[in-house]
Protein backbone atom coordinates (compact mmCIF):
# COMPACT_ATOMS: atom_id res chain seq x y z
CA UNK A 1 0.00 0.00 0.00
CA UNK A 2 1.15 3.56 -0.78
CA UNK A 3 0.03 6.87 1.02
CA UNK A 4 1.57 10.26 0.27
CA UNK A 5 3.93 12.68 2.08
CA UNK A 6 2.35 16.44 1.36
CA UNK A 7 0.99 18.23 4.29
CA UNK A 8 2.85 19.05 6.66
CA UNK A 9 2.42 21.10 10.17
CA UNK A 10 3.18 24.57 8.51
CA UNK A 11 1.90 23.71 5.30
CA UNK A 12 -1.05 22.19 4.40
CA UNK A 13 -3.29 23.51 1.68
CA UNK A 14 -0.32 26.24 0.93
CA UNK A 15 1.70 23.22 -0.04
CA UNK A 16 4.86 25.45 -1.52
CA UNK A 17 5.66 26.54 2.35
CA UNK A 18 7.01 22.52 3.02
CA UNK A 19 10.04 22.86 5.01
CA UNK A 20 11.23 18.77 4.99
CA UNK A 21 14.13 18.82 3.04
CA UNK A 22 16.38 15.70 1.33
CA UNK A 23 19.57 16.70 1.54
CA UNK A 24 21.98 14.62 -1.54
CA UNK A 25 25.22 12.79 -0.21
CA UNK A 26 26.27 10.46 -2.64
CA UNK A 27 24.28 8.13 -4.01
CA UNK A 28 21.21 8.89 -1.17
CA UNK A 29 19.29 11.83 -0.03
CA UNK A 30 19.06 12.28 3.52
CA UNK A 31 15.50 12.98 4.57
CA UNK A 32 14.72 15.41 7.59
CA UNK A 33 11.17 16.70 8.41
CA UNK A 34 7.39 15.83 9.56
CA UNK A 35 4.00 14.96 7.42
CA UNK A 36 0.84 15.50 8.86
CA UNK A 37 -2.32 13.99 8.00
CA UNK A 38 -1.33 11.22 6.28
CA UNK A 39 -3.74 8.60 5.98
CA UNK A 40 -3.36 4.75 6.86
CA UNK A 41 0.34 5.43 6.88
CA UNK A 42 0.36 2.99 9.45
CA UNK A 43 -0.53 0.66 7.34
CA UNK A 44 1.65 1.44 4.38
CA UNK A 45 4.81 0.05 2.56
CA UNK A 46 5.52 2.38 0.75
CA UNK A 47 4.71 6.23 0.22
CA UNK A 48 5.61 9.40 -2.48
CA UNK A 49 6.42 12.46 -1.09
CA UNK A 50 7.79 15.92 -1.70
CA UNK A 51 10.72 17.30 0.14
CA UNK A 52 12.45 20.40 -0.81
CA UNK A 53 16.19 19.80 -2.44
CA UNK A 54 17.19 23.07 -2.89
CA UNK A 55 16.23 26.86 -2.09
CA UNK A 56 15.19 28.89 -5.16
CA UNK A 57 13.16 32.42 -5.72
CA UNK A 58 9.93 30.77 -5.97
CA UNK A 59 8.43 28.42 -3.45
CA UNK A 60 7.55 26.31 -5.51
CA UNK A 61 10.53 25.34 -7.23
CA UNK A 62 13.45 23.53 -5.71
CA UNK A 63 10.63 20.90 -4.31
CA UNK A 64 11.64 16.87 -5.32
CA UNK A 65 9.63 14.24 -5.74
CA UNK A 66 10.99 10.83 -4.12
CA UNK A 67 9.66 7.42 -3.27
CA UNK A 68 10.27 5.98 -0.03
CA UNK A 69 10.21 2.40 1.65
CA UNK A 70 8.57 2.97 5.21
CA UNK A 71 10.58 -0.03 6.24
CA UNK A 72 14.12 2.50 6.45
CA UNK A 73 15.37 2.97 9.26
CA UNK A 74 14.82 6.96 10.66
CA UNK A 75 10.89 6.82 10.01
CA UNK A 76 8.45 7.40 13.19
CA UNK A 77 4.84 7.04 12.50
CA UNK A 78 2.50 8.65 15.21
CA UNK A 79 -1.37 8.15 15.36
CA UNK A 80 -3.76 11.11 15.30
CA UNK A 81 -7.35 10.39 16.71
CA UNK A 82 -10.01 11.95 14.50
CA UNK A 83 -13.11 13.53 16.24
CA UNK A 84 -14.93 10.68 15.26
CA UNK A 85 -12.57 8.24 17.52
CA UNK A 86 -11.09 6.85 14.05
CA UNK A 87 -7.33 5.84 13.57
CA UNK A 88 -7.34 6.96 10.62
CA UNK A 89 -4.18 9.69 9.82
CA UNK A 90 -1.05 10.15 11.13
CA UNK A 91 1.93 11.89 11.87
CA UNK A 92 5.41 10.99 10.35
CA UNK A 93 8.71 11.46 11.31
CA UNK A 94 12.02 11.61 9.62
CA UNK A 95 15.20 11.70 11.10
CA UNK A 96 18.10 11.55 8.76
CA UNK A 97 15.90 8.95 6.52
CA UNK A 98 18.46 7.95 3.34
CA UNK A 99 16.80 7.09 0.61
CA UNK A 100 18.34 6.22 -3.05
CA UNK A 101 18.71 8.64 -5.44
CA UNK A 102 17.42 6.64 -7.97
CA UNK A 103 14.33 6.62 -6.22
CA UNK A 104 13.90 10.23 -7.47
CA UNK A 105 10.91 10.42 -10.26
CA UNK A 106 11.54 12.97 -12.80
CA UNK A 107 13.48 16.04 -12.37
CA UNK A 108 15.46 16.97 -9.44
CA UNK A 109 13.66 20.43 -8.01
CA UNK A 110 10.82 19.93 -10.73
CA UNK A 111 8.15 17.45 -8.35
CA UNK A 112 5.92 20.27 -7.81
CA UNK A 113 4.45 19.82 -11.41
CA UNK A 114 4.03 16.23 -10.82
CA UNK A 115 2.21 17.16 -7.39
CA UNK A 116 0.09 18.90 -8.91
CA UNK A 117 -1.35 16.52 -11.35
CA UNK A 118 -1.98 13.79 -8.75
CA UNK A 119 -3.86 16.42 -7.19
CA UNK A 120 -5.68 17.56 -9.63
CA UNK A 121 -6.80 14.00 -10.30
CA UNK A 122 -7.68 13.20 -6.35
CA UNK A 123 -9.50 16.07 -6.71
CA UNK A 124 -11.42 14.86 -8.97
CA UNK A 125 -11.87 11.61 -7.65
CA UNK A 126 -12.27 12.20 -4.35
CA UNK A 127 -15.95 11.06 -3.64
CA UNK A 128 -17.79 8.73 -5.89
CA UNK A 129 -21.86 10.61 -6.57
CA UNK A 130 -23.16 6.73 -6.08
CA UNK A 131 -22.69 7.23 -2.44
CA UNK A 132 -24.56 9.91 -2.31
CA UNK A 133 -27.18 9.53 -4.23
CA UNK A 134 -27.14 6.15 -2.05
CA UNK A 135 -27.77 8.57 1.45
CA UNK A 136 -30.52 11.13 -0.51
CA UNK A 137 -32.36 8.11 -1.16
CA UNK A 138 -32.37 7.07 2.07
CA UNK A 139 -33.03 10.25 3.61
CA UNK A 140 -36.26 10.64 1.74
CA UNK A 141 -37.20 7.53 2.48
CA UNK A 142 -37.16 8.30 6.18
CA UNK A 143 -38.47 11.63 5.55
CA UNK A 144 -41.81 9.58 3.89
CA UNK A 145 -41.79 6.67 6.33
CA UNK A 146 -39.57 6.91 9.19
CA UNK A 147 -39.92 10.20 11.25
CA UNK A 148 -42.94 12.79 11.68
CA UNK A 149 -42.89 16.34 12.56
CA UNK A 150 -46.20 17.69 13.87
CA UNK A 151 -48.12 14.13 13.43
CA UNK A 152 -47.62 14.22 9.66
CA UNK A 153 -44.45 12.57 7.60
CA UNK A 154 -41.08 14.56 7.54
CA UNK A 155 -41.35 14.98 3.73
CA UNK A 156 -44.59 16.90 4.50
CA UNK A 157 -42.61 19.80 6.60
CA UNK A 158 -42.18 22.61 3.66
CA UNK A 159 -39.27 23.41 5.19
CA UNK A 160 -37.43 20.58 5.53
CA UNK A 161 -39.07 19.28 1.74
CA UNK A 162 -36.99 22.37 0.60
CA UNK A 163 -34.08 21.51 1.75
CA UNK A 164 -34.34 18.13 0.13
CA UNK A 165 -35.12 19.10 -3.08
CA UNK A 166 -32.49 21.78 -2.68
CA UNK A 167 -29.55 19.21 -2.57
CA UNK A 168 -31.22 17.01 -5.01
CA UNK A 169 -30.77 20.10 -7.42
CA UNK A 170 -27.01 20.32 -6.26
CA UNK A 171 -26.15 16.96 -6.79
CA UNK A 172 -27.75 16.23 -10.45
CA UNK A 173 -26.49 19.44 -11.28
CA UNK A 174 -22.66 18.24 -10.09
CA UNK A 175 -23.17 14.75 -11.80
CA UNK A 176 -24.26 17.14 -15.09
CA UNK A 177 -20.39 18.82 -15.04
CA UNK A 178 -18.91 15.84 -13.27
CA UNK A 179 -19.60 13.41 -17.12
CA UNK A 180 -19.11 16.83 -19.27
CA UNK A 181 -15.66 16.94 -17.77
CA UNK A 182 -15.30 13.38 -18.10
CA UNK A 183 -15.97 13.33 -21.86
CA UNK A 184 -13.96 16.45 -22.43
CA UNK A 185 -10.59 14.70 -20.61
CA UNK A 186 -11.39 11.79 -22.79
CA UNK A 187 -9.63 10.77 -25.58
CA UNK A 188 -11.10 12.13 -28.38
CA UNK A 189 -12.38 15.32 -25.82
CA UNK A 190 -11.31 18.93 -26.47
CA UNK A 191 -9.13 18.38 -23.50
CA UNK A 192 -7.68 14.87 -24.01
CA UNK A 193 -4.23 14.41 -22.40
CA UNK A 194 -4.13 17.18 -20.47
CA UNK A 195 -4.41 16.79 -16.28
CA UNK A 196 -8.08 18.78 -14.84
CA UNK A 197 -7.96 21.92 -14.54
CA UNK A 198 -10.06 24.37 -12.75
CA UNK A 199 -13.11 21.40 -13.30
CA UNK A 200 -11.21 19.50 -10.46
CA UNK A 201 -11.30 22.00 -7.71
CA UNK A 202 -14.73 23.02 -8.68
CA UNK A 203 -16.10 19.54 -8.26
CA UNK A 204 -13.80 19.23 -5.20
CA UNK A 205 -15.88 22.20 -3.56
CA UNK A 206 -19.21 20.92 -4.75
CA UNK A 207 -18.72 17.13 -3.99
CA UNK A 208 -17.80 18.36 -0.51
CA UNK A 209 -20.24 20.45 0.12
CA UNK A 210 -23.11 18.01 -0.86
CA UNK A 211 -21.49 14.88 1.43
CA UNK A 212 -21.61 17.31 4.43
CA UNK A 213 -24.67 18.55 3.68
CA UNK A 214 -26.11 14.83 3.11
CA UNK A 215 -25.03 14.04 6.77
CA UNK A 216 -26.26 17.12 8.15
CA UNK A 217 -29.85 16.23 7.25
CA UNK A 218 -29.95 13.33 8.15
CA UNK A 219 -28.72 14.13 11.68
CA UNK A 220 -31.85 16.79 11.23
CA UNK A 221 -34.29 14.02 10.41
CA UNK A 222 -33.15 11.30 12.87
CA UNK A 223 -33.21 14.16 15.88
CA UNK A 224 -32.31 13.11 19.21
CA UNK A 225 -31.85 9.45 18.26
CA UNK A 226 -28.67 10.41 16.13
CA UNK A 227 -26.78 11.30 19.12
CA UNK A 228 -25.94 7.84 20.73
CA UNK A 229 -22.06 7.42 19.45
CA UNK A 230 -22.66 3.91 18.16
CA UNK A 231 -19.59 3.28 15.76
CA UNK A 232 -19.42 -0.33 17.05
CA UNK A 233 -23.38 -0.68 15.36
CA UNK A 234 -21.73 -0.08 12.06
CA UNK A 235 -19.21 -3.35 12.46
CA UNK A 236 -19.52 -6.60 10.91
CA UNK A 237 -21.09 -8.90 14.05
CA UNK A 238 -22.94 -6.15 15.72
CA UNK A 239 -25.98 -7.65 16.96
CA UNK A 240 -27.13 -5.24 19.69
CA UNK A 241 -30.57 -4.13 19.53
CA UNK A 242 -30.39 -0.20 17.83
CA UNK A 243 -31.40 2.68 19.75
CA UNK A 244 -33.91 4.18 18.18
CA UNK A 245 -34.36 2.76 14.21
CA UNK A 246 -31.91 0.78 12.78
CA UNK A 247 -31.21 3.98 10.04
CA UNK A 248 -30.02 5.85 13.28
CA UNK A 249 -27.04 4.10 13.83
CA UNK A 250 -23.78 5.99 12.57
CA UNK A 251 -25.61 9.11 12.07
CA UNK A 252 -22.63 11.03 14.24
CA UNK A 253 -19.52 9.54 13.49
CA UNK A 254 -20.84 9.94 10.03
CA UNK A 255 -21.37 13.43 10.61
CA UNK A 256 -18.17 13.82 12.35
CA UNK A 257 -16.52 11.89 9.26
CA UNK A 258 -17.42 14.43 6.61
CA UNK A 259 -16.53 17.13 8.70
CA UNK A 260 -12.72 17.11 7.17
CA UNK A 261 -14.09 16.71 3.67
CA UNK A 262 -13.59 20.13 2.58
CA UNK A 263 -9.91 20.44 4.34
CA UNK A 264 -8.04 17.89 2.80
CA UNK A 265 -6.66 17.68 -0.87
CA UNK A 266 -6.52 21.72 -0.26
CA UNK A 267 -8.84 23.12 2.01
CA UNK A 268 -12.27 24.69 -0.23
CA UNK A 269 -11.22 28.16 0.94
CA UNK A 270 -8.19 27.40 -1.17
CA UNK A 271 -9.70 25.74 -4.43
CA UNK A 272 -11.68 29.14 -3.95
CA UNK A 273 -8.94 31.47 -4.59
CA UNK A 274 -7.12 29.03 -7.51
CA UNK A 275 -10.50 29.25 -9.63
CA UNK A 276 -10.77 32.72 -8.50
CA UNK A 277 -7.19 33.54 -10.02
CA UNK A 278 -6.75 31.10 -13.14
CA UNK A 279 -10.67 31.84 -14.45
CA UNK A 280 -11.22 34.92 -13.34
CA UNK A 281 -7.70 36.54 -13.00
CA UNK A 282 -8.08 38.01 -9.96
Amino acid sequence: MWWQGYSEPGSGSDLALLTTTARRDGDHWVINGTKTWTTKAHWADWCFLLARTSNEDRKQQGITFILLDLKTPGIEIRPIILMDGLHETNMVYYDDVRVPVENTVGEVGKGWGIGKYLLAHERMSGGSLGPHKKLLSQLKSIAADGETSGGAPLAEDPDFARKIAAVELELKTLEAFTLRSVVALSRGGDLAGQAPGSEANIFKIRNTEIQQRLTELKMQAVGYYAQPYLYAALTQGWNEPPIGAEYANGCTPNYLHFRKVSIYSGSNEIQHNIIAKAELGL
